[in-house]
């Protein structure tokens, strides 16, 4: 009994305090239902965003299944890398195509562009040789007014005839003021041109000029041997190419021949119709004299390195020019006044020259004309 009553003390009585615990006690406040309100409402918004969260972070899978029953293979994407992956797609695609379009363009350019060019050299060719075979057809029309001159002048000659009263506008072959004809035959220029269009027309011009004059000539011809059959007279004096006796022309026109020989290549076309020539050559021996045929300043003396060797350039004034070319030796010097029919250098062969000759231009303005107009 006296047991009992003890251990009941015991339990009663206040347990002793442990050495360094400090037992606390806190007391709660009881919330308002504002705060409760506002607790319950934050509770829900995150759980909203935990819910977005998780939908943003959809994943998607793609199961690769083999027809052999062997292993079925996964593939997990999330949905941004997903999107990531259809827009790099679209943009290579995008470039790709792009990229082959342009391909294609290009070359179907270049394409057009080669065949346009292959074309116009194609036209350019034919019009080439077209214009090589009129050329070749002016040279040979040429040649047979050529013949046709010659022969009036031996019927002229053969009948006592005067001479043909020719303007001058003739190519000059064949003309000689010494009586060599056929003893020479250099010849010269400038380096072998190819035939303009232009030269072309210039020749055909002068083909038909040359016919007209021709036709004139041979019907003075026929009037002359009729009066001299009926009247028996005698012939006329023959005077020498570029004779000065009773000319009014003026000392700055050129006027004569520039020096004693024969043409051996004419103004033109020459060679076939291969090369046009700018100028006449009078041909004759090594070193004969070289006169200008107006009065003018020297503006040129020396080696001219475009063909015509040793040559000199003659102002006359008024845009007139002359040229002496391919000489063996210059006297006058660029600068110095000369009169006509004073002696500027000596025939020679030097240049493009494959003979003792004097390459004979006048020029209008800087453009070369026929020099047998001022023969």
């Amino acid at each position: 009994m006296a047991k009992s009553e003890e251990q009941k003390a015991q339990k009663a009585a206040p347990a002793p305090e442990q050495e360094g615990v400090t037992e606390q006690t806190t007391v709660m406040a009881p919330l308002s239902d504002e705060a409760v309100k506002a607790a319950a409402e934050a509770e829900k918004a995150k759980d909203t965003k935990k819910k977005k969260a998780k939908k943003k972070q959809t994943i998607y899978t793609i199961k690769l299944i083999p027809d052999d029953d062997g292993d079925t293979k996964s593939i997990r994407l999330s949905e941004r890398v997903l999107k990531y992956g259809i827009a790099s797609v679209a943009a290579g695609a995008l470039l790709f195509v792009g990229a082959f379009s342009y391909s294609v363009y290009s070359t179907f350019a270049n394409q057009n562009g080669a065949a346009e060019i292959h074309e116009l050299r194609e036209v350019n060719n034919i019009q080439q040789e077209q214009l090589l075979q009129l050329s070749k057809k002016a040279n040979a029309l040429q040649d047979e007014i050529d013949q046709l001159t010659q022969l009036e002048s031996d019927l002229r000659r053969m009948s006592g005839a005067g001479p043909a009263q020719d303007d001058g506008s003739g190519d000059g072959s064949g003309l000689t003021n010494d009586g060599t004809s056929g003893k020479h035959d250099g010849q010269g220029g400038p380096y072998a041109q190819q035939p303009s269009l232009d030269n072309v027309s210039e020749a055909l011009d002068n083909v038909a000029k040359d016919i007209e004059k021709r036709r004139a000539s041979l019907l003075a011809l026929q009037e002359e041997l009729k009066a001299q059959q009926e009247s028996m007279g005698t012939p006329g004096m023959v005077s020498l190419p570029g004779s000065l006796v009773g000319s009014t022309v003026s000392v700055t026109t050129p006027t004569g021949w520039p020096a004693r020989g024969e043409v051996s290549s004419p103004y033109g076309l020459r060679w076939n119709g291969s090369d046009f020539h700018p100028g006449i050559d009078i041909a004759n021996d090594m070193g004969t004299p070289i006169v200008a045929t107006a009065d003018g300043t020297v503006t040129t003396a020396g080696w001219n390195s475009g063909g015509y060797g040793n040559m000199v350039d003659i102002d006359h004034g008024n845009g007139i020019t002359t040229r002496y070319g391919h000489a063996m030796q210059v006297v006058v010097s660029a600068g110095q006044h000369v009169r006509r029919g004073q002696i500027i250098a000596y025939m020679g062969s030097t240049g493009f020259s494959t003979g003792p000759h004097v390459h004979y231009e006048v020029r209008i303005n800087g453009q070369a004309v026929n020099p047998v107009s001022y023969l």
